[in-house]
């Protein structure tokens, strides 16, 4: 080791057990949201979809993905 250097890593940059539960809390009420919104966005008609630009494809597609696939990258 070179001087002043410590002898542990952090790894994952959690320095505190409750800063880690935080994030997995948070992790976990974004895949609920995402798979809230996919129902919503399933539930709508073809006329509000197409106002969206969206089509049942569009929809169908979205909802066939798994619930930790963010497509806004918020739950990383």
């Amino acid at each position: 080791m070179m001087k002043g250097q410590r002898g542990y890593v952090l790894i994952g940059g959690a320095s505190h057990p409750l800063l880690s539960l935080r994030a997995l809390w948070q992790r976990i009420v974004r895949w609920h949201e995402v798979a809230r919104e996919r129902r919503v966005l399933a539930a709508l008609n073809d006329d509000a979809l197409k106002d969206m630009g969206l089509s049942r494809a569009d929809v169908e597609q979205e909802t066939h993905q798994h619930f930790w696939s963010d497509p806004l990258g918020k739950g990383r």
